[in-house]
């Protein structure tokens, strides 16, 4: 596991190196912002077609050799976009093009990472496995962006994707080293359901694997369908902010790349505060998660509004944690609510979900951001997010209520008290 926490903060400081730099190439390149929404939604596109096929993969293959592979083949990609950056061949085609074959490739790559993680640690453990996994991504955030600044002031834009592409390599180099605990999260490929393997290729394992079955898991899970609500309203309104506060830094504020970074390295300390406090959280639920993003939207409102670029960083910090609170709680609930042995096409089935909202909300805040500009878009984001999330809670409790009017005693069958579910 140390190993493993080691790999990811490499790779997500290369991520993020090269992320910082990303989107203000982008706008380097066309100067509008809704190109720059465009070529977020490029890298997601495969994801609404293909992912629930990488979730079974996941589910079938083995899941250090099926991460190995993916993390070797993202290295390649960024390792291309660097020469072409390097030689300035790249336009905006051409960097959709790679955006979209990054996007197919991570439609296996992300449910076989994440679930590779929890394999390392006892069953017990998994929920902090996931508040480490935070942490590291959190403190890779933050050695990425500061890295950014000094690496395209010293070397170019192309050192920040060369160095993106050897941190997947690494990754890929460490994985064949890792050794999985006997009682990980994980059923044997094929089980059952009852926790007893099935014969590959008997009828029994082939109806346990099928895709069908995690899609029909998904929408028999309230739960689960209110975390991908609530996080599809975040990820459309808000969240962007790789791409909302990049105008709002380089426009209205009239900051440069610097300022952006600045806004960065404190969102990424931010996510790390958070990641400390959600690794903390005993029992994550949907309910938390859809509080939280209702926070983060208010202080979004509050932020759109800042006078000043010092201001503005007063704000982000709170935001961050608030977010990344949110977020590690609902990906616990995620990765922990389903059975062990579906978590791999349940993980393809949010992805899909996630995709379809996330498609449309980069192009649509960056023509929004140009109709209302940055600080409206920010301000009308942050309300929708708020307003419609305290409203379907209010919805929720009032059919509780009625629920529980129907109900008086409260009780179930045997005088027992009712299960509750993580929503």
């Amino acid at each position: 596991m140390r190993w493993w926490s080691l790999a990811n903060f490499v790779s997500n400081a290369g991520t993020w190196m090269q992320l910082t730099v990303q989107n203000l190439l982008v706008l380097k390149i066309t100067g509008s912002a809704a190109a720059t929404g465009l070529s977020i939604s490029a890298q997601a596109a495969p994801a609404l077609l293909v992912s629930l096929l990488g979730g079974a993969a996941v589910d079938r293959l083995p899941r250090k050799l099926t991460a190995a592979v993916s993390q070797a083949l993202l290295g390649c990609v960024a390792l291309v976009t660097a020469v072409l950056v390097a030689f300035g061949h790249l336009n905006l085609p051409i960097l959709m093009v790679l955006a979209a074959v990054t996007g197919l490739i991570a439609t296996i790559d992300a449910p076989a990472c994440a679930l590779l993680g929890n394999d390392l640690v006892p069953t017990e453990d998994v929920p902090s496995a996931i508040g480490v996994g935070s942490l590291v991504h959190s403190a890779g955030r933050l050695a990425g962006t500061a890295l950014a600044g000094v690496t395209v002031a010293f070397l170019g834009t192309a050192a920040a994707y060369g160095a993106n592409a050897l941190s997947f390599l690494f990754v890929a180099a460490v994985i064949p080293f890792l050794r999985p605990v006997r009682n990980a999260a994980r059923r044997v490929a094929g089980g059952t359901g009852e926790g007893r393997p099935a014969r590959r290729g008997s009828p029994a394992a082939d109806q346990d694997m099928t895709v069908r079955q995690g899609v029909a898991f998904f929408l028999r899970r309230p739960q689960l369908i209110a975390l991908a609500c609530v996080t599809g309203v975040s990820a459309v309104f808000g969240r962007n902010y790789g791409l909302t506060l990049a105008v709002l830094v380089t426009g209205p504020l009239a900051g440069g790349a610097g300022a952006f970074g600045t806004v960065s390295t404190v969102l990424a300390v931010g996510g790390i505060l958070g990641a400390v406090l959600g690794a903390r959280l005993r029992r994550p639920s949907v309910r938390i998660v859809g509080i939280l993003a209702a926070a983060g939207g208010l202080l979004q409102v509050v932020a759109a509004l800042s006078p000043s670029l010092a201001v503005l960083l007063v704000l982000v910090l709170p935001m961050a944690v608030v977010e990344s609170v949110s977020d590690t709680a609902g990906t616990t609930v995620l990765q922990t609510d389903p059975p062990a042995h579906l978590r791999g096409r349940v993980l393809g089935v949010w992805s899909t979900i996630s995709t379809a909202w996330g498609l449309g909300g980069p192009p649509a805040l960056g023509l929004l951001m140009q109709l209302a500009g940055a600080r409206g878009a920010l301000v009308s984001g942050g309300l929708v997010i708020a307003g419609s999330i305290g409203a379907g809670m209010v919805l929720r409790r009032r059919r509780s209520a009625g629920a529980t009017a129907l109900r008086p005693e409260g009780r179930g069958v045997a005088g027992r008290p009712e299960l509750s579910t993580a929503a």
